[in-house]
């Protein structure tokens, strides 16, 4: 089979897509000053690309698979194959917002207000087509960078800007308007590759140990020793994938329980747990769930 061709995020992603393919159970291993790392599949070759650039060599064959934003996908208008969500970021599990943002003192209160304005964002044609979408007439420049600063300083009248938390934006004296789209990341690959079975076979591994990956991160599994005539209280306080595993602990009357349960559940679960009669509760981190 000719290599799959495996795009990585360069940049914030970077680090947060190298540790997810671990996890998954590829070592990738970035160099520096080298947009070529090194990855433990004989199957895969990697590249270092912009999220911005991914789906655009994606799209032209350069890559045969990458992992971008779908704001991107939306941007460039590639036509590539959506392969899966993958709900990640620099620094959370939750999808980051494309959000329009004006000063605290500006008089704009919504998209209508934007008649005649002047924007600034890297995101110029979504941007350009949210705004024709909405009948409002307005300049889009492209930004380069620090582009909350035009705002701030009276450079523009409103930037569209990406944001997890919107502390930052808070933090420069800066207001939300509203929110534009709403982005994660995507794994997309080359149609023609798609096509491919024995790519696409290799695609569809990362898609299913990527996912399961990620799932993961969302649970964990709690094991515990319960007495015989505990278990009924027990049981009733543990929501799990499916029944609890139980097993009988030699010589005695006691019993093993095992589950898998919502990771945030657990610091309320596990003095319910206790007081119900459990003993010996051990929590363990996952690595996939499939």
């Amino acid at each position: 089979m000719t290599k799959l061709k495996l795009g990585i995020p360069k940049g914030s992603l970077e680090s947060a897509t190298i540790g997810l393919f671990a996890q998954a159970g590829w070592n990738i291993r970035s160099r520096s000053r080298n947009y070529f790392p090194t990855v433990d599949d004989p199957d895969i070759t990697c590249a270092l690309v912009r999220s911005q650039e991914m789906a655009t060599y994606v799209a032209n064959g350069t890559l045969d698979l990458g992992l971008t934003g779908l704001d991107w996908i939306l941007e460039t208008g590639a036509d590539v194959e959506e392969v899966c969500d993958l709900v990640y970021s620099k620094s959370t599990d939750q999808p980051c917002r494309w959000v329009l943002v004006v000063p605290e003192s500006s008089p704009i209160q919504s998209i209508e207000d934007l008649e005649g304005k002047r924007i600034a964002t890297e995101l110029v044609n979504f941007t350009r087509r949210y705004l024709a979408d909405h009948n409002v007439s307005a300049e889009v420049e492209f930004s380069w960078g620090a582009t909350e600063a035009k705002a701030v300083e009276g450079l523009v009248d409103a930037v569209v800007e990406i944001t997890e938390t919107g502390s930052t934006i808070r933090a420069h004296g800066l207001r939300i308007v509203c929110d534009l789209l709403h982005t994660h990341t995507r794994l997309i690959a080359n149609k023609d590759a798609f096509a491919d079975p024995h790519k696409k076979a290799k695609i569809d591994q990362i898609a299913l140990l990527l996912t399961a990956s990620l799932h993961a991160r969302q649970k964990v599994a709690l094991n515990m020793n319960v007495p015989k005539q505990q278990l009924s209280a027990v049981v009733a306080l543990l929501p799990s994938l499916h029944a609890p595993t139980v097993n009988h602990l030699y010589g005695n009357d006691w019993l093993a329980v095992e589950t898998v349960v919502d990771a945030h559940l657990v610091r309320e679960l596990i003095p319910k747990l206790r007081q119900a009669g459990a003993e010996g509760i051990l929590e363990y981190e996952l690595r996939k769930i499939v």
